[in-house]
């Protein structure tokens, strides 16, 4: 039976290993470059070990990510993708309609407080710049097929790196520096490949706080 497209994506075959804070964090990285998230819920229960639901604020977006990753190796797994059943708590309040949702059942009301209580803690990465500084301009070096990263946060890991490079033509791979967090090298195929990613990912928000900066490595 096809399910009606809407905003919320429900993901299956998740690898269960992950704690689920860095499975967030992963999840973000790697569907936010689709639209803006506005709700990831990922639990560790046994009814949902395995699984996650990622909402976007556009139907479109929503519709792009399931294209786009439907078995995508994500932590050496290929995730499966499809439309929830129901759009998620988050845009059904948007929209207004929650109330009628909630009188439904009683049986719903506790998983749909579980969203709730999620959606209140801030959006990991979130896109908002209301109160975030103007991009500075980064001193960059001569174009060339190797990219650095800066002001990465404390907790990116090359998976993640990865995950948000390899979707861009040419991607060879991720080097992070052993006893430096803070930042990264990424390869590409060519110098026109690399330049495509860098202008895409600058300035990305991995976590609220660290926007990435990216400039060519130096030769």
């Amino acid at each position: 039976m096809d399910i009606r497209p809407n905003h919320t994506i429900y993901i299956n075959n998740v690898n269960d290993k992950i704690k689920k804070d860095e499975l967030k964090r992963s999840l973000y990285a790697l569907f936010s470059q689709f639209g803006q998230v506005m709700d990831i819920v990922a639990m560790k229960t046994m009814k949902m070990r395995g699984q996650a639901f990622v909402v976007f604020k556009e139907l479109a977006s929503a519709t792009n990510a399931l294209r786009q990753l439907q078995g995508f190796p994500f932590y050496n797994k290929p995730m499966r993708i499809q439309y929830a059943k129901t759009d998620s708590e988050v845009i059904s309040k948007i929209r207004g309609t929650f109330g009628d949702k909630d009188k439904k059942k009683d049986r719903k009301k506790k998983a749909q407080d579980q969203v709730a209580n999620v959606a209140k803690k801030p959006a990991l990465g979130s896109a908002s710049t209301n109160n975030a500084p103007t991009t500075m301009q980064v001193p960059d070096n001569p174009p060339n097929y190797i990219l650095f990263l800066n002001n990465l946060p404390e907790e990116t890991n090359e998976m993640m790196l990865s995950m948000l490079f390899n979707q861009f033509p040419g991607f060879k791979e991720v080097r992070l520096v052993p006893g430096k967090h803070d930042i990264s090298f990424v390869e590409f195929e060519s110098e026109g490949q690399a330049g495509v990613a860098k202008d895409a990912l600058q300035g990305f928000r991995i976590t609220a706080q660290c926007a990435m900066k990216i400039t060519y490595a130096k030769k």
